[in-house]
């Protein structure tokens, strides 16, 4: 800062700065605002930025102490580019409504007692959807093969997969997975 800068009482500093969000602010949003597209929450995000840059920045004020607009739209475009850089290389942000969904960290243990559970399930069934859920799923055998292996028509094979994953289903909710209101 200069020293007749430095030497302003602090009443001159605060008009400075209203002069600052009063003469440059709403010039600086509206060109913030074409930069992000219309997205006024981050163009009111650099505009507060830049704000606060030239606050601290002494080469942002001209020697007579007004405020250098070339400077303010000069950091503003830098920080709006500095922040389409950072954006490309995060991953895509995901909102909070499906976090829930969102695959997290599997702990082995929980993974063993689903796998329990799952088994579990699957014992409580007739033996013939076993059977059918066995070989089409675990040996994931297709239809012809699995007929062939259990000695049944295919159409008895996709008749009986359809109604043991019905019934599977309900085996499960039953042990507390999944949600019942799901297809």
């Amino acid at each position: 800062m200069t020293a007749a800068l430095a030497e302003r009482a602090p009443a001159d500093l605060d008009g400075a700065l209203r002069e600052l969000y009063d003469v440059h602010a709403p010039v600086l949003l509206a060109y913030l605002l074409r930069l992000t597209g219309g997205d006024r929450h981050r163009a009111e995000d650099i505009l507060q930025d830049t704000l606060i840059r030239a606050w601290r920045h002494p080469e942002a004020r001209r020697p007579d102490g007004s405020w250098s607009r070339a400077w303010l739209y000069t950091v503003s475009r830098r920080i709006a580019i500095d922040g389409i850089r950072a954006a490309r290389t995060r991953p895509a942000e995901l909102g909070d409504q499906r976090l829930d969904d969102r695959p997290g960290d599997v702990d082995v243990e929980e993974r063993v007692l689903d796998t329990s559970g799952v088994r579990d399930a699957l014992a409580a069934l007739p033996g013939r959807f076993q059977e059918v859920l066995v070989a089409t799923y675990v040996h994931d055998h297709p239809i012809t093969e699995a007929a062939a292996r259990l000695g049944v028509p295919p159409g008895t094979v996709k008749s009986r997969t359809f109604y043991a994953l019905k019934a599977l289903r309900v085996e499960l909710l039953a042990r507390g997975f999944g949600h019942p209101e799901q297809p």
